[in-house]
């Protein structure tokens, strides 16, 4: 009786496996075919991506009206922030470390990187200083020349603070007569 068992047993065995190895090419049945042959579509191929509803704006998206024209944002631009010792600081640590690679710590163009990239301008210039806050904010935020934008980078608030810090270091190389009165230096 053991033995027999023992034949079952394996002749089962074998029926199933030879059963496992069969391929069902085409089932009898499919529960939902769309599933079962959907296209595969690739999500930036040509027709899968949908444009986006009209008048939506991206999250955190901020409306620049002088994107082309830094004249008109030199002369409209106006810095929102008092010039206190907090801003002013705020400044000098965004300056630090978006800044000063290029632009070196006085301003001069005398950054570390410059051996390999072209000498960016000076902030110490005549031109440059005469510049109005405004424009130098537009250079900040769409970029200029070989400088890129800096408005993904840097916040609205600290792009203006850092043009607080950009005044003082013009300031402490060009004195204007009423600093030098403060001073006591005249």
């Amino acid at each position: 009786m053991k033995k027999i068992k023992i034949f079952a047993g394996a002749l089962l065995l074998g029926a199933m496996l030879s059963l496992a190895a069969c391929q069902h090419e085409k089932p009898n049945f499919i529960y939902m075919p769309d599933m079962v042959y959907s296209p595969a579509f690739k999500a930036q191929k040509d027709g899968a991506m949908r444009m986006p509803v009209a008048g939506t704006v991206p999250r955190g998206f901020q409306y620049y009206p002088y994107a082309n024209n830094p004249e008109r944002a030199g002369q409209e631009l106006k810095n929102p922030l008092p010039p206190t010792a907090e801003v002013l600081k705020r400044g000098q640590v965004m300056f630090n470390t978006y800044c000063i690679v290029c632009h070196g710590p006085n301003g001069e163009g005398d950054g570390s990187v410059v051996p390999k990239f072209p000498r960016p301008p000076s902030l110490q210039s005549d031109k440059v200083r005469g510049w109005s806050d405004g424009r130098i904010y537009h250079v900040i935020s769409m970029g200029q020349n070989l400088m890129p934008s800096y408005a993904s980078q840097i916040a609205t608030a600290d792009r203006w603070s850092i043009i607080y810090y950009i005044r003082a270091l013009q300031r402490s190389k060009h004195p204007t007569p009423e600093d030098l009165k403060a001073a006591g230096q005249e």
